[in-house]
């Protein structure tokens, strides 16, 4: 089954392809990025972004996870990346970023409710859930505003160092 691709009022999320891991190491890449997501480490090699892509692909075919590349919708231009990640039993994790150029416009949140609704109707999931890094707020803004539940804090082994550090756990259950 092919991909879906989702629009918003601003944005299309689609399917990674080969010809984003420029884009994605560039923006990616950024110490910034690293510094607030638990799995993308600095610096950020170029054949990490061609690997990545290559496993999203795998991972949409075996149904283990659904990754968009977020893009503006008037350029086309590569703003970041969302994802449904470990797909199972009615669930899945949310995870995404957004190049540092393009922080503060909005564009996870609009994403966010995007793929929260993509998950509840499209693939029939019952239940997603988040984490952030304690210290990456802004992130559980973005959480908040698609309607998930704040559960806690946690810890988390974070980046290519393993360092252990707080984060918050988020849950959101579908309402149908």
């Amino acid at each position: 089954m092919d991909q879906q691709h989702i629009e918003t009022e601003r944005l299309q999320l689609r399917p990674p392809q080969l010809q984003d891991a420029d884009q994605v190491q560039r923006l990616a890449g950024d110490f910034r990025i690293a510094d607030v997501t638990s799995s993308i480490p600095h610096p950020y090699p170029p054949e990490l972004a061609q690997r990545w892509i290559e496993r999203c692909i795998q991972e949409w075919l075996s149904g283990a996870a659904a990754n968009f590349i977020i893009t503006e919708s008037g350029s086309g231009q590569l703003v970041g990346s969302i994802a449904l990640k470990d797909i199972g039993r009615g669930e899945a994790e949310v995870g995404y970023w957004i190049g540092v150029p393009y922080w503060n416009r909005g564009y996870a949140s609009e994403a966010c409710n995007a793929l929260v609704e993509f998950a509840f109707r499209q693939l029939h999931l019952r239940r997603l859930h988040a984490s952030h890094l304690a210290r990456n707020p802004q992130s559980g803004r973005v959480l908040f505003k698609a309607g998930f539940r704040h559960l806690g804090l946690g810890h988390s082994a974070c980046g290519s160092q393993g360092k252990v550090e707080p984060v918050e756990l988020y849950e959101r259950v579908c309402s149908e």
